[in-house]
């Protein structure tokens, strides 16, 4: 493993279908102004980590192997917008029971790696476009349906072109 800290978070990582669904829904957001996440960049975060040392990095490995979900379907359902960070965003109108566990399961096995639980309440979102002006809500009429059978440890690599993401290592959820 690489001996730098590294910048590391958990996250449901769409294939390339759902992949192309999300990105479609950018189109229906105003355009000419914002930061578009790259196509390739689109994905739910569980739990954002931070700069990582090398000597955690193990941890969280082992960490991410005593979760216990199982798989879930994930119906994204709306186009949203967040002031405070300014972002439009698409997610569902429910968070599916099998999300929260998987989240709350995540964190509990971070914790023995010195990760502390968020205080915030769990809003799963796949951010579209940062730095953009007020949108109303979009109520979809075709919701993406997203299979989701694995989480993912990513690495964010900002700078230079994108995609500014690369995922490091993944978990299948048992059935």
């Amino acid at each position: 493993m690489s001996r730098r800290n590294r910048r590391l978070f958990f996250a449901l990582w769409p294939d390339e279908q759902v992949r192309r669904e999300l990105a479609a829904l950018q189109t229906l957001l105003p355009q000419g102004e914002g930061n578009w996440v790259h196509g390739e960049d689109l994905h739910m975060t569980l739990q954002f980590l931070g700069a990582v040392e090398p000597d955690r990095q193990g941890c969280i490995s082992n960490a991410a192997d005593q979760v216990v979900a199982q798989p879930f379907e994930l119906v994204i359902t709306r186009l949203d917008y967040w002031s405070r960070p300014r972002i439009a965003w698409a997610g569902p109108d429910e968070t599916p029971a099998a999300l929260s566990g998987l989240v709350a399961d995540l964190a509990a096995s971070l914790e023995s790696c010195g990760f502390p639980r968020e205080s915030r309440s769990y809003r799963p979102h796949v951010t579209l476009v940062r730095k953009t002006s007020p949108s109303g809500i979009i109520r979809l009429e075709h919701p993406v349906r997203w299979p989701v059978e694995r989480f993912a440890l990513v690495e964010s690599r900002p700078g230079g072109e994108p995609p500014w993401y690369r995922v490091v290592e993944t978990w299948p959820l048992d059935a």
